[in-house]
């Protein structure tokens, strides 16, 4: 199992080229699954979860061809043609959805393209239960007859789906995204009611829209769909990822010094350039994407609460508490999306951190110093957080588990190490 060293201390000084976000990638994928024309994406991010989407598409028959510059220097990032012509396969087996929660995903847009599907329940990281009812309801409202049988979400529509009105009892991506696109080969109109808003609904909608669906709304609670026949072929481009853009821009406040983030914007991360201006960062927008930089000095620490899009993302509560061990004051930091998303707070405390978890907030007591020492990764999230403890710390931190990293961050060592951070990725 490979492991990633560093050795912290060293100022940022270059630039990082931002991928294009997984969270968006993922879903978009899934949408191939709704023609029989190709879809062509670009700025896809070489990331483990992208291959186990591809991996699972091709199983139910998609054709799959993935070319361009696999270099950290091509801001357009790599094509991928995904062609459904024929859906093959209506089963989603657990061996594949287990290892990636996304893979649900599939279920929705194999009901709308086929009337039937058999998906596992999901696996993924273990952050909290997260089930998959609301994907269910969504679909069962557009007429879909369901059934549990043996960890396997069992549906058919014989007559196909037909338009509905879906209010979601609180706000969930993966099944906005799943009903989005289910509607789209519905028959009639399909009203989503306290839908989702983040940035990744919208890709999702323009490149839906842009394959001949007719979506209003997007980006906002209720989102209209009218239902059409068939969809076409398209290209889309994959936004640039703001959960990435964040971490990256977090990371002057531990290692000091400055970045410049390329191809992202400013508009993705609103709701935290407040708060890191608060911290003591200073954020320039340029014409290329966004210059980060330590504004001298032990950064303040800052209070904040996870809440859905466009406030402050439940993906960068880790990575926030990481910069705040090494704050001056005490923050707290209270998670309101997931039930059990402190798993990081046992190892950065192994580093010299002194944070305490009362239910749903952790209070973070601002050390000076943090140790480099051995910590393992727990999610995805929590694995980059000890990634930026790290470049604070004296001596040499060992991440192991790094398979969660790997899913998100894509090629982290070469990022970070072309900004002069001493990291290594050790081969299992």
């Amino acid at each position: 199992m490979d492991r990633i060293l560093i050795r912290g201390g060293t100022p940022l000084s270059g630039e990082i080229v931002i991928s294009g976000a997984k969270n968006a990638a993922l879903p978009l994928m899934v949408a191939s699954l709704l023609s029989d024309e190709p879809l062509e994406l670009t700025n896809i991010p070489h990331l483990a979860d992208i291959t186990q989407m591809a991996k699972l598409l091709a199983e139910l028959g998609v054709e799959l061809n993935m070319n361009g510059n696999p270099g950290l220097g091509n801001a357009d990032g790599r094509f991928l043609s995904l062609t459904a012509r024929d859906v093959s396969n209506t089963t989603a087996s657990y061996d594949t959805v287990r290892r990636m929660r996304a893979s649900f995903l599939v279920f929705g847009a194999l009901m709308a393209r086929c009337g039937k599907a058999k998906v596992s329940l999901p696996g993924g990281c273990a952050i909290g239960a997260r089930p998959v009812d609301l994907h269910l309801k969504a679909i069962e409202a557009m007429g879909a007859n369901i059934e549990l049988e043996e960890g396997y979400v069992i549906a058919d529509a014989p007559n196909g789906l037909k338009g509905g009105r879906v209010e979601f009892p609180f706000v969930s991506v993966g099944a906005t995204e799943s009903a989005m696109m289910a509607a789209c080969l519905a028959d009639g109109e399909t009203v989503l009611e306290n839908a989702a808003c983040e940035p990744e609904i919208s890709d999702l909608a323009r490149c839906l829209i842009s394959m001949g669906g007719k979506i209003s709304g997007h980006g906002t609670p209720t989102i209209r769909i009218q239902g059409r026949d068939r969809l076409l072929g398209a290209g889309h481009s994959v936004l640039p990822d703001r959960i990435e853009t964040g971490t990256y821009a977090m990371a002057p406040a531990m290692a000091g010094g400055s970045v410049l983030l390329k191809g992202t914007r400013v508009d993705l991360i609103g709701a935290l350039i407040p708060i890191l201006t608060e911290v003591g960062l200073e954020i320039a927008e340029q014409e290329d994407g966004l210059l980060v930089s330590n504004g001298g000095g032990r950064h303040r620490a800052v209070d904040v609460v996870t809440e859905p899009y466009p406030g402050f993302p439940t993906d960068l509560q880790a990575q926030f508490m990481a910069i705040m061990t090494t704050a001056h004051g005490e923050s707290r930091i209270k998670e309101t999306i997931f039930e059990n998303r402190f798993m990081h707070v046992p190892e950065l405390n192994r580093m010299g951190a002194d944070i305490t978890v009362d239910g749903d907030t952790a209070i973070v007591r601002g050390v000076e110093k943090l140790r480099g020492a051995p910590v393992m990764a727990t999610d995805l999230r929590a694995s980059v957080s000890l990634v930026l403890a790290a470049l604070a710390a004296e001596g040499e931190t060992e991440i192991n588990r790094v398979y969660h990293l790997d899913r998100g961050f894509e090629r982290i060592e070469d990022k970070l190490g072309r900004c002069g951070v001493e990291i290594e990725r050790v081969k299992a």
